[in-house]
């Protein structure tokens, strides 16, 4: 008889040596991984890794709005000073407000071509045919906010690589904000002012006594009244909604500055200037925010009522002014938007710089202004324009 055959043993697989297989999950992310790392855009892959095609989660979210609003008023009290009970914008004083002495000679200008303020000393140089007599040096901002000299932007006197460095040579130092424009005794080794008004004041001074007067005697009184609403509340008042760092802050200014520009259209629309048929100081120092307002303000500071374009006066007058001799020369609309697009951070982290408006470029701004024809509107009073 045949034995009964012994019962198989169940079947045993053994695997091969080695470190045991990874599971599917973690290959899975594994491959993320090496995606991410392979990558271009490696924060795109790396949300994707962390919670897919889906919105972050609402405590990320809430983490970095916090954080980054921390950040920004951090930044913003640096580069804006600001009224801490009202987040209101507060302009830091000039260094050297007025022209201190007798200077020499032997002057040199520094300018940034972003800057309004730097602007009005430009057009006024150029209005007065001052080119040979003050040299200029051109800064740009630089990484860090910082005015700075580059390759093809030289600091004409000492060659030095930032404007900081150049109020450094001034014997007594320097420490603060190194702003323009600032006017420099060569001579002297010294500043002699960076207020704007004064400087454009004291050019006047140095012009020839038969040319153009921007800073007549007899009509100092009015020009300065002018400005008295010009200032606080148009050529501040863009940079006092811009740099508000409350709502109730950003409401009061706008407010302030569209009134004042509601008021300027109904005077200039009977009067050439604003001091009736003749350009003066005045009108430069309007000028030089009107001609950005289009461009940057009404974006990137939030003046958005309305645009200048929509004041039919006030758009003339401004081409008015662009199409005199040289001014046109002084307006770099593409150093303008980079200067304030690409450099105030805390406004445009991005720093993306928009299309220009159409009615910045230089065809809307050569079109005919017809404001020959307007009278001088010598019967119009300053009290009538709302002018105190």
């Amino acid at each position: 008889m045949w034995a009964t055959p012994p019962q198989p043993l169940p079947l045993q697989l053994q695997r091969p040596p080695g470190p045991p297989p990874r599971p599917f999950l973690t290959r899975h992310r594994s491959s993320r991984l090496n995606r991410i790392a392979a990558s271009q855009d490696p924060l795109t892959s790396l949300s994707r890794l962390l919670w897919g095609r889906a919105l972050p989660p609402a405590q990320l979210v809430l983490a970095v709005r916090h954080g980054w609003t921390a950040a920004w008023q951090l930044l913003m009290r640096q580069l804006a000073p600001s009224d801490p009970e009202t987040g209101a914008f507060t302009r830091t004083p000039s260094r050297f407000p007025a022209v201190a002495g007798t200077p020499s000679s032997r002057l040199h200008l520094y300018v940034g071509l972003p800057c309004p303020w730097a602007h009005r000393a430009l057009v006024v140089r150029a209005l007065l045919g001052l080119e040979a007599r003050l040299p200029v040096s051109v800064a740009v901002p630089g990484d860090d906010g910082a005015w700075s000299f580059t390759p093809d932007s030289t600091d004409g006197l000492y060659g030095k690589r930032k404007l900081r460095e150049v109020y450094a040579v001034r014997s007594g130092g320097f420490e603060g904000r190194a702003s323009v424009p600032m006017l420099w005794d060569a001579e002297r080794r010294e500043v002699v002012c960076n207020e704007s008004i004064e400087i454009i004041k004291f050019l006047c001074g140095l012009a020839n006594a038969d040319g153009l007067d921007l800073w007549p005697p007899e009509l100092r009184q009015d020009i300065d009244r002018w400005y008295g609403v010009i200032y606080p509340s148009v050529n501040n008042g863009v940079y006092r909604c811009g740099f508000a760092q409350s709502q109730a802050a950003y409401d009061a200014a706008a407010s302030e500055l569209f009134g004042a520009l509601d008021r300027l259209e109904a005077h200039l629309a009977g009067s050439r200037y604003l001091c009736g048929d003749r350009l003066t100081l005045a009108d430069v120092c309007l000028f030089t925010t009107l001609i950005r307002f289009d461009l940057v303000y009404n974006t990137l500071f939030r003046c958005t009522r309305r645009k200048l374009a929509e004041y039919p006066s006030l758009h003339a007058y401004t081409r008015d002014i662009y199409q005199m001799p040289k001014v046109a020369e002084t307006c770099d609309m593409e150093a303008i938007m980079a200067g304030y697009f690409k450099t105030l951070f805390p406004l445009n982290p991005g720093g993306i710089q928009p299309l220009p408006p159409a009615s910045c470029d230089s065809e809307s701004l050569l079109r005919p202004h017809g404001r020959e024809a307007l009278s001088s509107a010598a019967g119009t009073s300053l009290e009538a324009a709302g002018v105190s």
